[in-house]
């Protein structure tokens, strides 16, 4: 059992609240993840500065003050925002050139997210305390998506958190389980794509990514995971422009869809849903088996 929140706002004068409206949502699904908890802002300016690349990473026990002297010997411009457990950088580069540089200068750290408008934060401890950590309630944007963690397929560990990010700007949270991962995760392999974790989840977010370097949008993306994938899942996907929801043709995994003109937002139970603005008005539903459900910036 996982908790998710997912929120897609609309209207530009929400987006100075993004943060607190997640914090909110988030909180309400503690009890569904009491292990740990990630989230991913899209257009924080601390984060995700207009013009830049953005780079999330897990440090590996190497302060953030040095990683911040060892890449500004490659990338003078770089700034470390330290973030609970996770450090984000950015600078005025393109993703990819920001990315190598901080693998090679922190050669033990895990990248857990990178592009122009997404920064992605993991920790380990009760979800409550990490979105302090994060600063999550002072953050700013456009989308967010949150997740709590109650493992039950592999470790602890920040590195086994939600979201998982493995395509530019692209994230996956998901509640369930997929049953036949491993056969997904070999011919992924096969295929070329390197994993970081042993999770269920990465292989469903390593897939969707596929799909969408293949040039597929992400409606076709999960409707095509919807194919290939067995278990009980439900799903929130997102890239910069795209958020969406799907669940498995069984639909045991709790959703809850509530939309008004002013945002979209998505949460594995009401009650995380219950504080936003308007929402009395809101058009709520859940979402139908193995349906694709997907909103547009």
């Amino acid at each position: 059992m996982c908790g998710i929140a997912g929120l897609h706002l609309r209207e530009p004068s929400l987006y100075p609240r993004l943060g607190e409206l997640l914090t909110g949502m988030l909180c309400q699904v503690t009890e569904r993840g009491p292990d740990s908890a990630g989230v991913a802002v899209y257009g924080d300016p601390r984060w995700s500065p207009p013009g830049e690349s953005t780079v999330s990473l897990l440090p590996g026990g190497v302060p953030a003050d040095d990683v911040a002297t060892a890449l500004r010997a490659t990338l003078p411009e770089a700034v470390v925002v330290g973030a609970g457990q996770t450090l984000v950088v950015h600078a005025a580069t393109d993703a990819e050139t920001l990315t190598d540089a901080v693998r090679t200068v922190v050669p033990g750290a895990l990248v857990i997210g990178a592009g122009e408008d997404v920064a992605v934060l993991k920790g380990v401890g009760h979800p409550q305390a990490l979105a302090a950590e994060f600063g999550l309630p002072a953050a700013q944007g456009w989308q967010g998506v949150a997740h709590t963690r109650m493992a039950t397929e592999s470790a602890v560990t920040p590195a086994h958190c939600h979201p998982f990010s493995v395509g530019t700007d692209q994230c996956l949270v998901h509640n369930g389980s997929f049953a036949n991962h491993a056969t997904i995760r070999r011919e992924l392999t096969a295929a070329g794509i390197a994993f970081d974790s042993d999770n269920d989840s990465e292989v469903g977010a390593r897939f969707v990514a596929a799909q969408l370097a293949a040039g597929y949008d992400l409606e076709k993306s999960l409707k095509l995971l919807c194919e290939r994938f067995d278990g009980f899942y439900t799903l929130l996907v997102s890239t910069r422009d795209s958020f969406a929801v799907v669940r498995d043709a069984i639909a045991c995994k709790p959703a809850v869809i509530a939309e008004t003109p002013q945002w979209v937002a998505m949460a594995s139970e009401y009650r995380a849903l219950a504080g936003l603005p308007g929402v009395e008005s809101a058009r709520i539903f859940e979402p139908e088996p193995e349906e694709v459900y997907a909103w547009q910036r």
